[in-house]
């Protein structure tokens, strides 16, 4: 969860904005994957229902462009208040939905249980976690780190009525 009143502040901004569309914060955390690395070069958000179980599939390169190789990712988006953490039940939905040399990205506005995490960590599954502070980090290291053009940009790139 966020450090500071800032970080708390730009989380809450995220969090209402989201709060009645949960497909709109899949294409979000898209995005937030996107802001993390610049070798995720696709993200598709799959389909509202009937998705396999994925919020999204990207890849990622390794190496250097047209001569690297691209490997798989799912995208698992739970937009979650500070009181609701994400458990063991949502990262083995995940995890089942990794295919062979796949990796999976869980990127949510709150945290990973505790008992959940040490899973993720005493099994080695290949899941990166994206959690509610990480989340306002990359916001702030792309220059979002005022509430009001953090508003913009939402709206901006994630207009409500769609």
């Amino acid at each position: 969860m966020p450090y500071n009143k800032q970080e708390a502040t730009l989380l809450q901004v995220v969090l209402d904005y989201f709060q009645n569309n949960p497909y709109l914060f899949e294409r979000f955390a898209g995005e937030i994957v996107k802001l993390m690395d610049r070798n995720v070069t696709a993200i598709d958000v799959t389909q509202p229902s009937r998705d396999g179980g994925r919020d999204g599939i990207g890849q990622y390169r390794i190496g250097v462009e047209g001569e690297g190789i691209y490997i798989d990712f799912a995208v698992e988006a739970k937009c979650y208040g500070e009181g609701n953490s994400v458990g063991v039940r949502e990262l083995s939905r995940l995890i089942s939905r990794l295919r062979h040399r796949q990796f999976g990205v869980l990127v949510t506005t709150s945290y990973v249980a505790q008992q959940a995490y040490q899973e993720i960590r005493e099994d080695q599954h290949p899941i990166i976690v994206i959690a509610g502070r990480d989340i306002v980090q990359l916001l702030m290291s792309n220059g979002l780190g005022n509430p009001h053009d953090l508003k913009n940009y939402l709206q901006f790139m994630f207009p409500l009525d769609q």
